[in-house]
């Protein structure tokens, strides 16, 4: 099947071609340029709109839409551990696929293309995002707290071998199966390390969170006379491809090991300011070279899973605590949300608005008073552009979401559905 768009375009380096036209074959971009192609048939006129390459969402745990904004105002480990994980303890399959199916109604409507995911029963959230179109890279976490127990006879590992050995690959390569380690405080060494070696044995990408907040940073470095980036990297994590969630705390030594060992840092500017975590040091960061996408974390931990928030504030948030308005420009970080991702989930073919890139779109209606004049196109998608100015989201050539309406997601049954989760879980 054959689109063509004419419209503004955001190009790989973040200019804007005007009025130009980018025309889609099958689930790939086939042309972009000024002049009109031949061999189209309808042009899609889209006065008055900007095309940009789908964001990606690069940590979250989507099925947590359904404890959106539980516990606020607590800190971390008391968030997670009085509130978040007995309500998780109840989570049944379908409690899982209704919330990850609110999840991308809301990602898609806020121009996420693909989104990076950490959570339980993670095949049915394939099943899920199968059915909508969408990418994503899941992970099943594996978690010990048992120091007793061989690695053999843990039985998150089983899950997560199973999951990856049984889903890797499906929807045409849109599903991903990544290997996850919670974190090294909910985790010991015997699991760490060979987790990471059945993960390099698959060729898998390894997810996890690290140095989140000050307790867990210090708490490891009394365990283990080592801060968690050097715990991971000591034990072999870091051999393979990986993406660290957070990285608060992270120390000067840490930030040389993540850039030798290649790992992305993946910057959660809302959910680490609600939970008073802190803030990544993106300057230090980026003056290293290191490699940093965006992500929104879980609803719980942030109310929403809007990727154009988190662009903002994780401009103006560091520019005010470091009192220096220069430290990251708004191209840098549309890099994050659009190549960075893709590259760290291992999808070179994506990412970008190029012939030869999967069609993966967002069309943004310019037409809006807060979005004019436009005299600097990167600035006012970072500065002033909101999620709802996203008139159209396309996956793979395909429109999964357009002026409000879900082309493959029955709205009405995901309310249903989720009424019933609601009324089981808190009710």
């Amino acid at each position: 099947m054959k689109t063509l768009f004419h419209a503004d375009i955001l190009t790989k380096d973040f200019s804007v071609l005007k009025g130009g036209y980018l025309g889609v074959n099958g689930d790939k971009i086939a042309y972009v340029g000024q002049d009109k192609p031949e061999g189209y048939g309808t042009c899609r006129e889209l006065a008055g709109h900007l095309l940009i390459p789908g964001l990606y969402n690069m940590h979250t745990h989507t099925p947590m839409v359904l404890m959106r904004g539980l516990g606020s105002d607590l800190p971390l480990h008391r968030w997670l551990e009085e509130v978040i994980f007995p309500i998780e303890a109840h989570l049944t399959p379908d409690d899982i696929g209704v919330g990850t199916r609110l999840a991308m109604m809301e990602l898609l409507a806020g121009g996420v293309v693909s989104f990076t995911d950490m959570y339980d029963m993670q095949a049915i959230s394939a099943k899920e995002i199968e059915t909508a179109g969408m990418k994503a890279n899941l992970s099943r976490p594996v978690l010990a707290f048992d120091k007793s127990e061989p690695y053999e006879k843990n039985f998150r590992k089983d899950e997560a071998l199973s999951f990856y050995d049984n889903c890797h690959g499906m929807a045409d390569g849109r599903i991903k199966v990544d290997f996850a380690i919670h974190g090294e405080y909910t985790s010991y060494d015997e699991v760490v390390r060979k987790h990471g070696e059945d993960c390099q044995k698959r060729g898998a990408i390894m997810h996890l969170h690290l140095s989140e907040t000050a307790k867990e940073h210090e708490e490891c470095k009394e365990r283990h006379g080592k801060t968690p980036a050097k715990y991971f990297s000591d034990l072999g994590v870091f051999d393979n491809p990986t993406v660290a969630a957070h990285c608060v705390m992270v120390e000067p030594e840490d930030i040389e090991i993540m850039l030798e060992k290649g790992v992305t840092a993946v910057h959660n500017p809302s959910s680490n300011m609600k939970l008073g975590s802190g803030f990544m040091p993106i300057r230090e960061m980026l003056s290293k070279g290191i490699g940093i996408a965006l992500g929104t974390d879980g609803a719980a931990s942030n109310n929403n899973l809007n990727l154009f928030e988190e662009l903002h504030l994780a401009s103006v948030i560091h520019k005010g605590y470091e009192k220096n308005p220069t430290i990251v420009h708004p191209a840098a970080l549309l890099y994050m949300a659009t190549q960075a991702g893709a590259k760290a989930q291992g999808r070179p073919d994506c990412g970008a608005l190029e012939a030869g890139k999967k069609a993966d779109i967002a069309a943004i209606n310019l037409n809006r008073a807060h979005l004019m004049p436009v005299h600097d196109m990167p600035s006012l998608l970072v500065y002033s552009a909101q999620a709802s100015d996203v008139a159209m989201t396309m996956v793979d050539g395909k429109i999964l979401f357009e002026n409000g309406n879900y082309t493959t997601i029955d709205v009405e049954k995901a309310r249903f559905d989720l009424e019933k989760s609601i009324a089981r879980l808190f009710r």
